[in-house]
């Protein structure tokens, strides 16, 4: 029997990232004992051993992290798609939007702007989320589309309209020696043991291992910069938002950073076919 049902894939899901039963039994408020069954009984099921149990812990074998990826897709689209329906019948004519929390907001208020001298255009709420969020947004239905990244933010499963290509800037205490050079490379940044590059969050919530701050939002990397304790790695349209403490300087060689909209494959709004549509005609003819 091929088909699974939400309820175990919630189980399996909450052992597999606690690697330990009674954890996974507390965070889904029910006892052991059936949720070790579940698990027993959806091995049976499906003919493979999803967890190798020894007296070390719990670990996810080779067909469980297949699982696992597929199980997580799974109940972000059941969760997108109950959220997703109610807000057609409470609002149909809004869309959410979800943004990073300090991107470029001269962009997305032409966009915003354009969008509503549109006829019948639908009425667009913005959720600021924090950085790597906007997937994961999309996915379970709280957003509707997003202003992402490519090549840093996760694409996969979504449609995309490129809006801006830029270059990448080192932001830098304006005090600094770097801070008076017209341009640096990523090797000149990467080699300054008083100031470490700070370290974004990758799609699964870690950081690479490395001596520069853990950053999680915006105000937190401006106060870190201001103080002398790191230098970050922007787009060029981050200067908008920097301080008189802050300076920024071109990177000569990292890669150019493309503004997307994106939205789910699947979509059939028409509230999010006129925003496509809106920034489609915002992007500047090539040559």
């Amino acid at each position: 029997m091929d088909t699974l049902e939400t309820r175990e894939l919630r189980y399996f899901v909450a052992v597999a990232e606690e690697l330990h039963f009674s954890r996974a039994a507390q965070r889904l408020g029910i006892a052991q004992p059936p949720l070790s069954r579940a698990i027993a009984q959806l091995e049976r099921r499906l003919g493979v051993t999803l967890f190798e149990r020894d007296r070390r812990g719990v670990t996810l074998t080779g067909a469980g992290q297949v699982l696992l990826d597929e199980a997580r897709a799974i109940l972000d689209a059941t969760t997108a798609a109950a959220r997703r329906t109610r807000r057609a019948a409470s609002a149909p004519d809004r869309l959410a939007l979800a943004t990073k929390a300090g991107a470029n907001h001269e962009l997305l208020r032409k966009l915003l702007d354009a969008h509503a001298a549109q006829p019948g255009a639908a009425e667009v709420d913005v959720l600021l989320c924090g950085m790597g969020d906007q997937a994961r947004m999309l996915r379970d239905g709280r957003a509707d589309a997003a202003l992402m990244q490519r090549p840093f933010d996760d694409l996969a499963g979504f449609d995309t309209e490129d809006l801006l290509t830029e270059q990448q800037v080192a932001i830098l205490p304006a005090g600094h020696p770097l801070a008076a050079r017209t341009s640096l490379t990523m090797a000149e940044i990467g080699d300054v043991p008083d100031l470490p590059v700070a370290r974004w969050p990758r799609q699964d919530g870690s950081y690479e291992p490395g001596p520069g701050p853990e950053i999680h939002d915006q105000a937190q990397l401006a106060q870190l910069i201001a103080l002398g304790r790191t230098m970050a790695v922007l787009c060029a349209s981050s200067r908008s938002w920097l301080w008189n403490a802050h300076a920024a300087v071109p990177l000569t060689d990292s890669p150019h950073v493309t503004t997307v909209l994106a939205w789910p494959s699947h979509s059939r709004s028409r509230a999010v076919a006129g925003l496509v549509r809106t920034a489609a005609r915002q992007v500047p003819p090539a040559g």
